[in-house]
């Protein structure tokens, strides 16, 4: 009689590098950066697109999106959602332009200043969430509508009109534009904001990977009431996140000041949803405890390709949303035939 062959622990097993591959939340959205970048590199009329010139183009657009849309992609591992994060890059523009021009404390205390109201917005968003129990859409949307009306009203209370301008005139205005607002690399010029990206995504990832506080966010995000049995500090984890998005808003709308000198009421509305594209085509899922910081910065470029690329490629820029709207779609199918192989592949 033949004896059974003994049963070996799965949780033992190696997977093979094949099923590590598909298990990668990052691999759909570098497979369609891929296919992005090439299809405008082949459709660029002007030459451009493929050369160090059209990189600096397009990581620049990449930049202003990858710079938020790395914490969002945080918060959404840990299972929430900030709507308010647009909105804020205008607010925290609007806030540090004003106190520089209007009040003249000059731009480094301004640029502290509108630090902290961001970490304060921030902590308002985590605490309420998990103060009420109400799902994060729903106290973000609320803090989006708060803003924007602060933004237009109180602009125009100080200002009579609906902008910011003259911030260059403001004391520490050259050494704040070095930091913020500078370009690199001559004569092609990248922006500064191009390193602020890749900073924010180093240090992203770094947290995501080898840190304590990483595994929490995965915790959180996978089952907040198994992390929390665990000692898994839920609370101050998602408060943490949310207080991280807004510093990063509050970083964006800085930069967006002192590059422009100006900042208009209404900027930065909109992109919030922007931000949750980038992190979604990275891999994110909406339900939480899945995806990687470096999904979301390929988002970002794959959304800053398009920009750039549908410009250079002499096609009408009104399609460019339905153009992100179907890079979206294809990106969450990718993903979810990805995740699906990846759950039924062969250790």
């Amino acid at each position: 009689m033949t004896t059974p062959p003994a049963k070996v622990d799965e949780r033992i097993v190696q997977a093979s590098r094949l099923t590590r591959l598909l298990r990668r939340p990052e691999l759909g959205a570098l497979i369609g950066a891929v296919v992005v970048y090439t299809l405008f590199a082949v459709s660029d009329r002007t030459g451009t697109f493929a050369t160090i010139t059209g990189t600096a183009n397009w990581t620049d657009a990449a930049s202003v999106v990858g710079i938020v849309a790395i914490p969002v992609a945080l918060l959404m591992i840990a299972g929430e959602f900030d709507l308010s994060s647009g909105v804020l890059v205008g607010s925290s523009g609007l806030l540090c332009g004003m106190l520089a021009t209007q009040y003249h404390l000059g731009i480094w205390p301004s640029i502290i200043l509108t630090f902290v109201f961001a970490a304060a917005i921030g902590l308002i968003n985590g605490w309420l969430v998990m103060l009420t129990g109400l799902p994060s859409f729903i106290v973000t949307l609320a803090m989006f509508f708060s803003l924007r009306g602060i933004n237009l009203g109180l602009t125009k209370v100080l200002t009579d009109t609906v902008r910011v301008a003259g911030v260059d005139k403001a004391d520490g205005f050259a050494s704040a534009q070095a930091v913020f607002a500078s370009t690199f690399w001559a004569p092609y010029n990248f922006k500064i904001a191009v390193i602020w990206w890749l900073v924010v995504t180093v240090i992203a990832t770094f947290v995501l990977t080898k840190t304590r506080f990483g595994n929490w966010i995965y915790a959180v995000g996978g089952d907040s009431n198994a992390a929390r049995n665990t000692g898994v500090p839920v609370r101050r984890t998602k408060i943490t996140l949310f207080v991280t998005t807004s510093l990063a808003a509050a970083l964006l709308g800085v930069i967006d000041v002192i590059r422009f000198k100006s900042m208009q009421a209404g900027q930065g509305v909109g992109e919030e949803f922007t931000y949750i594209i980038a992190a979604v085509v990275g891999g994110c899922l909406l339900t939480g405890g899945f995806g990687s910081a470096i999904g979301a910065t390929i988002g970002a470029s794959i959304i800053g390709m398009a920009f750039i690329g549908i410009a250079f490629a002499g096609w009408n820029t009104d399609w460019t949303f339905l153009f992100l709207g179907v890079i979206l779609f294809a990106a969450v199918l990718v993903n979810t035939f990805i995740g699906r192989r990846a759950q039924g592949a062969k250790k």
